[in-house]
């Protein structure tokens, strides 16, 4: 028997429909990192995300489905979550493209405490047969299923927003204008996403886009935004861990140790011993990789990359077949390590004193692409802890390697 296109059309969009009636489910996710605190509570504890997702023909998709809510509450969570991030639009659009053309939608986010945060990611020809990229995003307070607005996170939001389009405009601009194909970072998007260590704003692609023309993303820290956010008890800042993040205290040690015998820095999307080849595809170069003392440095794209280098080895010409060794940060705070603020002394009054320590001079520092000034080195399990200070001992880079 032949069945027409229509007909597999029709098919597909009922299959479509019952993914999001009963859900295929893959991976489980209860935290979004290794150093995501637990939640205190029983009922908290028994929150997971499940990965979704469905293949038709060429196209491709995945979305997060929150478990463990009491039924009505799950149910209300859910529902708000597909229709914010347009999973069952998506789901339709796949049905259409049997016959021709593909969508790659995939996720990104999760649980942080009783809050959940993701964005998905629709790549392909999303509504036309014209390629695009649209990012959707959610934010769920899940105690009670209601949305969480970005002025929802600050005690001031007019200044939180003044303090960000300042950032954007003098600092960000001028640091990716060059990697950019349309680039207007201002006026601020509506799309955004929270983290551990900051806030990821979501663009429209034909506002802020890529060289690889994908809709932008900007992730600007906690730290920076101190003065103006919601720190009381109760406010979504405090309860997804936003102080542990910002101050350095005497747990900080135990998070950083945790963090480095993870091969990882907080919410980077890479970690040491991964190939770089799949990195490289699925998150793009930003530059070209650039050689330093012993190896090669290279920049992805993407708010989850931003002012961090991926380190690899430089023993061949070619590339394809290297692993992460290590990463760097340039900005950012990481368990009260805030880069461009905290003082060595704090740092060694937190960790204690480092296992060792290099001093860096011009001809050193130049070679090692930092400033003059010293290294720290701790180690936490199988991982070092490099934290590169200034002339002044102010932090300047932090880094992760296998070293």
């Amino acid at each position: 028997m032949k069945i027409s296109r229509t007909g597999i059309r029709r098919g597909a969009a009922l299959l479509a429909a019952c993914l999001l009636t009963m859900g295929w489910t893959g991976a489980v996710y209860g935290e979004e990192t290794p150093t995501e605190p637990r939640q205190s509570t029983e009922e908290a504890e028994k929150i997971r995300i499940e990965e979704r997702g469905l293949t038709l023909g060429e196209s491709a998709l995945t979305y997060p489905a929150v478990t463990g809510l009491p039924e009505e509450l799950g149910k209300a969570v859910n529902d708000r979550l597909l229709e914010d991030t347009r999973v069952p639009d998506y789901l339709t659009r796949m049905s259409q493209l049997i016959s021709g053309g593909s969508l790659r939608v995939s996720w990104t986010g999760g649980l942080l405490g009783d809050v959940l945060s993701c964005a998905v990611s629709a790549e392909g020809a999303v509504e036309t047969p014209r390629p695009t990229h649209v990012w959707t995003w959610s934010n769920i307070d899940l105690r009670d299923g209601r949305e969480i607005r970005m002025d929802d996170l600050f005690a001031d939001p007019e200044g939180a927003r003044e303090e960000m389009a300042r950032i954007l405009e003098e600092e960000i601009a001028p640091e990716l204008s060059a990697h950019l194909g349309h680039s207007g970072l201002l006026p601020l998007p509506e799309g955004f996403r929270m983290e551990r260590t900051g806030l990821t704003l979501l663009y429209p692609v034909e506002q802020l886009s890529t060289l690889s023309d994908r809709a932008g993303a900007v992730k600007i820290g906690w730290h920076r935004l101190a003065s103006w956010l919601d720190l009381t008890e109760d406010g979504i800042c405090a309860r997804i861990g936003v102080p542990e993040m910002i101050e350095l205290t005497a747990e900080s040690r135990d998070r950083l140790a945790e963090m480095t015998a993870s091969g990882r820095l907080t919410d980077v999307p890479a970690e040491i011993g991964e190939a770089l080849a799949p990195l490289t595809e699925t998150h793009h170069l930003l530059m070209d990789p650039e050689v330093y003392e012993g190896g090669r440095l290279f920049a992805l794209e993407g708010a989850g990359f931003q002012q961090i280098l991926l380190t690899t080895d430089y023993l061949r010409e070619a590339w394809d077949g290297s692993v992460v060794q290590g990463m760097r940060a340039a900005a950012g705070c990481y368990w009260g390590l805030c880069i461009g603020e905290t003082a060595r002394e704090a740092w060694i009054s937190a960790l204690g004193e480092p296992d060792s320590r290099v001093a860096l001079d011009a001809e050193q520092a130049e070679r090692w692409r930092a400033e003059p000034g010293s290294c720290d080195y701790y180690r936490f399990g199988a991982y070092q802890l490099q934290l590169f200070a200034d002339a002044e001992g102010v932090l300047r880079m932090a880094a992760v390697t296998g070293g």
